[in-house]
């Protein structure tokens, strides 16, 4: 059996980062040339200079939130924000909807979406049969996956969500093969079966994706006989990563570039490091330049033990938008990044609310390199420069905060 889906993903990482970088500047001035929306966020940028990871580190974040809004702004003359360079027709077989709503294009051409690499990954082969029970309503879950089952060559059976007993006497007709959805829904399939006497032995591996695969949860999968696997992909983007049957974090997809920053600002944080992953995509019909998923992640080290040489990410390890109401004031991530660029001595900030809710205590944590005196003083008043507000703080060693990605902690009790 073939282990890799393609040559792509076992080329030795330099020769990646060099076709990465090389088709970068291209994207940037396709972006930009083509997408309206990046005519203005990228309009004082050259594309023929980023041709680096440094160069495109200095291009602006753009965000779910902001996206959102300029989908909002513009829908009188079209839905998606000037994001898209697709024209309704032959070219864009669908239209689909995210929470907001968000509206995203679909395009023509196998496995847009990118999704079948993860399928071979876990396990998928040409011929199989897969129960596909990702919804099938306004969002484009199931569409992404099917579109992968197809690239790889499988039947789809199209179940969606919910009826859960005419999916048990489904799987058990047409026994197929392998399970794409949530894993919650798996387990409830499972469950009901168990509880009926419905046969899905026939199922024999799956790949999950919309929420956290935990390790308890693929365990009680594998004491059933049943080999579950994670991706992780969006419907603004398509696939990110991917897990293998190294259980080994999850390997970045070929066709994205992706960064870890500090959230609330575009600053990559060193390896390791819990931030927020930024996603340059190189698709053609909706080139997201540098667009902010709002999840936190961190790179792995070294490559997967199954040959697949592209950079590994821990998965899913929360949320970035840590905004907080703090005496009546919305305090960012990114006002806590602005105090600490203010302070060469300052290596990484946490603000930590304690109190009461009404009784705000408001601490900013800070590692410093080194503490000449009145640092502490300096610092203090430059958060009430950039929040209004008042805060205590308390300088730390270097490596003292915890690294989880959380710029601000509310540690409050609401009791």
């Amino acid at each position: 059996m073939t282990e890799h889906y393609d040559h792509l993903e076992t080329r030795e990482p330099a020769a990646r980062e060099a076709a990465l970088m090389a088709a970068l500047p291209q994207q940037v001035s396709h972006a930009k040339r083509a997408a309206p929306a990046f005519a203005e966020i990228l309009a004082n940028v050259d594309p023929s200079a980023v041709t680096s990871r440094q160069a495109l580190a200095r291009l602006p974040v753009t965000r779910k939130h902001e996206l959102l809004e300029r989908q909002k702004a513009g829908r009188a003359k079209e839905p998606f924000g000037g994001f898209s360079t697709l024209l309704r027709g032959p070219a864009m077989p669908h239209v689909f909807a995210s929470p907001g709503p968000i509206y995203e294009p679909d395009s023509v051409g196998k496995d847009y979406w990118r999704a079948a690499r993860a399928m071979f990954a876990a396990g998928f082969r040409a011929g199989e049969l897969v129960h596909n029970a990702f919804s099938y309503h306004m969002t484009p879950g199931a569409f992404i996956m099917e579109s992968g089952a197809h690239a790889v060559g499988c039947t789809v059976f199209p179940a969606g969500v919910g009826q859960t007993e005419q999916q048990l006497q489904a799987i058990a007709e047409l026994r197929p093969d392998a399970y794409m959805g949530t894993p919650s829904f798996l387990r409830i399939l499972i469950e009901k079966a168990a509880e009926t006497g419905s046969d899905v032995s026939s199922m024999r591996k799956g790949l999950t994706g919309g929420e956290a695969l935990p390790p308890s949860l693929r365990d009680w999968f594998a004491e059933r006989a049943m080999a579950v696997y994670q991706s992780y992909a969006t419907a603004d983007l398509g696939l990110i990563a991917y897990e293998t049957q190294a259980r080994a974090g999850l390997i970045i997809d070929e066709g994205v570039i992706v960064e870890i920053v500090r959230p609330g600002t575009g600053d990559p944080v060193p390896e390791g490091e819990v931030g927020e992953l930024v996603v340059t995509t190189l698709n053609a019909g909706y080139p997201l330049i540098r667009f902010g998923t709002g999840d936190l992640s961190a790179l792995l080290p070294g490559t997967c033990p199954t040959g697949r040489t592209n950079t590994r990410i821990k998965g899913w390890l929360g949320r970035a938008d840590q905004t907080t109401k703090i005496r009546g004031m919305f305090v960012h991530p990114g006002q806590v990044a602005d105090i600490a660029r203010r302070f060469p001595e300052v290596l990484r900030a946490r603000l930590v609310v304690s109190g009461e809710m009404a009784d705000d205590v408001m601490t900013l944590k800070v590692e410093a390199a080194s503490a000449p005196q009145g640092l502490d003083a300096r610092i203090g008043e430059a958060i009430r420069d950039v929040t209004k507000l008042r805060g205590d703080v308390q300088l730390l060693q270097p490596g003292s905060l915890p690294n989880d990605g959380k710029v601000i902690e509310d540690a409050r009790s609401y009791k």
